[in-house]
C-alpha cells in the first residue's frame, strides 16, 4: 500500500522525524497528497499501454485478425534532495535549550526542502543537474491545455477536468489565479464549494473537485504565478492550472527509498557548530499518459463580479 508523507509520519516512533515530515506535508499541498512507492535500487521501470490489440466482430467461416497492444517500457530514477543545518555551540550556550534552538532550524530546513520539491513536481528540468522533470515538462498533446493568451473561463476548467482520466483528485493553482476562478464562479451565478485538507484547514471546491494552493518556492517566487511565458511570446504574464489523479503503480505517484532520513550528527570535528542532516531520496511518475493535465497560457483579468442593485 502506498503511504502519504502524512501517513508515514504516524508509522515513526522518532520525535525529530515524526515533526520534519508533518513539516513537510503542511507546506506542500503536493507533499500531504501524493502517495509514496517505496522501491529497491535508484530506479523503477514500469509498463504503459500505448495501444490497445483489435477487436472485431466476425462472421461464419472466417477467422479474425491477428493483432497486439503496444506497450512502452518506462523508467525513472530516484534523486537526492536534502541539506545540513548547523547551529554553533554559541547561541545555543546563549540563547536558549539546545533542543529548541535546533527545532527552530530543523523546521525552516524541513519547509524549504518541502516547497524545493513542490516546486521540482511542477517545473522541475532533467537538463539540469540532480533533477528530475515537472509535469510542466512531462505533459503533451491533449494534456495540456490552451487557455490562448485570455482570461478564465469556466469552460477552460471543464476542459482541463476532463482531460483526465475519471476526475482529478484536485485543481493546483497560485493564490492569484483562484481569485481569479472565484470571479468567474460568482459571474456566472455558481456558488462557491467548500471542504477541507487532511488538517482539517478549509478548501474551496469547483464540482466536489479540491481547489488546492501552491504557494511560493524557497526564493520566494510564486511556483504557478502570473510569471510563465504568454503564447505570444512578448512577455510573461500568464500562468497555468494542473489537474492531477493520484494513485501509485496507476496515476501519479511518487518513489523514494528509505522515507525522509533525519539524523542528528551532532558536534561535528571541522567546526564548534551541532549538524542536523535532512536527506530525501525521492522521485516521481506518472503511470497513466491521462493521470494529468495543464491548462496554460491564462492570463489574469477576469472582470469583478456585479454587485446587487441596491
Amino acid at each position: 500500500m502506498a503511504l502519504t508523507l502524512l501517513e508515514a509520519a504516524k508509522l515513526s516512533n522518532d520525535v525529530l522525524q515524526r515533526g520534519v515530515i508533518q513539516t513537510f506535508a503542511r507546506n506542500s499541498a503536493i507533499l500531504e497528497m501524493l502517495p509514496w512507492m517505496e522501491i529497491a535500487g535508484n530506479s523503477y521501470k514500469y509498463n504503459q499501454e500505448q495501444t490497445l490489440p483489435g477487436i472485431a466482430f466476425r462472421t461464419v467461416n472466417n477467422g479474425y485478425t491477428e493483432s497486439c497492444g503496444v506497450v512502452n517500457q518506462l523508467s525513472e530514477g530516484l534523486y537526492i534532495l536534502g541539506g545540513d543545518v548547523d547551529v554553533d555551540k554559541f547561541l545555543i550556550q546563549t540563547r536558549g535549550n539546545v533542543q529548541d534552538i535546533r527545532a527552530i532550524h530543523t523546521e525552516m530546513k524541513a519547509k524549504a526542502l518541502a516547497l524545493e520539491f513542490t516546486r521540482a513536481f511542477f517545473k522541475g528540468d532533467a537538463a539540469q543537474v540532480g533533477q528530475f522533470d515537472g509535469l510542466q515538462k512531462r505533459l503533451t498533446g491533449t494534456q495540456v491545455i490552451d487557455g490562448k493568451d485570455e482570461y478564465l473561463k469556466i469552460g477552460m476548467i471543464d476542459e482541463l477536468i476532463d482531460a483526465v482520466e475519471g476526475e482529478p483528485d484536485a485543481l493546483f493553482m497560485s493564490k492569484t489565479m483562484r481569485r481569479e476562478l472565484k470571479k468567474v464562479l460568482q459571474n456566472s451565478k455558481h456558488y462557491i464549494e467548500n471542504g477541507s485538507d487532511a488538517f482539517g484547514r478549509p478548501v474551496s471546491t469547483y464540482g466536489g473537485i479540491p481547489l488546492r494552493i501552491i504557494e511560493t518556492d524557497g526564493a520566494g517566487v510564486d511556483i504557478l504565478g502570473f510569471n510563465e511565458a504568454n503564447k505570444a511570446a512578448t512577455g510573461n504574464d500568464t500562468s497555468s492550472i494542473y489537474a492531477i489523479k493520484f494513485g501509485a503503480e496507476q496515476y501519479v505517484g511518487g518513489l523514494r527509498n528509505g522515507g525522509v532520513n533525519v539524523r542528528d550528527l551532532g558536534e561535528i570535528d571541522e567546526k564548534p557548530v551541532f549538524r542536523t542532516r535532512i536527506e530525501f531520496y525521492c522521485g516521481m511518475a506518472v503511470f497513466h499518459p491521462r493521470a494529468a493535465g495543464r491548462l496554460k497560457f491564462v492570463k489574469k483579468g477576469v472582470p469583478e463580479p456585479e454587485q446587487p442593485q441596491t
